[in-house]
């Protein structure tokens, strides 16, 4: 497992400007101190083999998030396809793993719509 560069925790994300695996802690600090950092593009690392994902991001500070490589969702998908048939007679049991497959990551957040200024309820006396 790889380890973040600076306090030797599990890395979580890979920036490409410092060349640095990071932990989210340490992520935060080294790119919330400044505006130029900010800026600096980070790819989540695969919590199943450590490898690039195709989820990146920037700013001064991420949410902890799950993310997984395209090669890792293939060989489950093969792994899964395999044992589907060996699943289907366990149609209402208990399948933790179900869970952490169905993690949604944001490609970009989109703000509101800013709210409108004008009123049409303007009266005079």
């Amino acid at each position: 497992m790889k380890k973040c560069e600076l306090c030797s925790s599990p890395a979580k994300l890979f920036c490409e400007s410092d060349q640095a695996c990071l932990c989210w802690e340490c992520d935060a600090r080294v790119h919330g101190a400044n505006f130029l950092v900010t800026k600096h593009s980070r790819t989540l690392l695969c919590h199943v083999c450590q490898s690039l994902t195709p989820w990146h991001g920037s700013g001064p500070r991420f949410v902890p998030t799950v993310s997984v490589c395209n090669h890792c969702i293939a060989n489950k998908n093969e792994n899964h396809d395999d044992d589907r048939d060996e699943d289907d007679d366990d149609v209402g049991g208990d399948n933790d793993e179900d869970d952490e497959e169905n993690q949604v990551v944001p490609w970009a957040i989109t703000p509101p719509p800013p709210a409108s200024s004008s009123s049409n309820s303007s009266s005079s006396f």
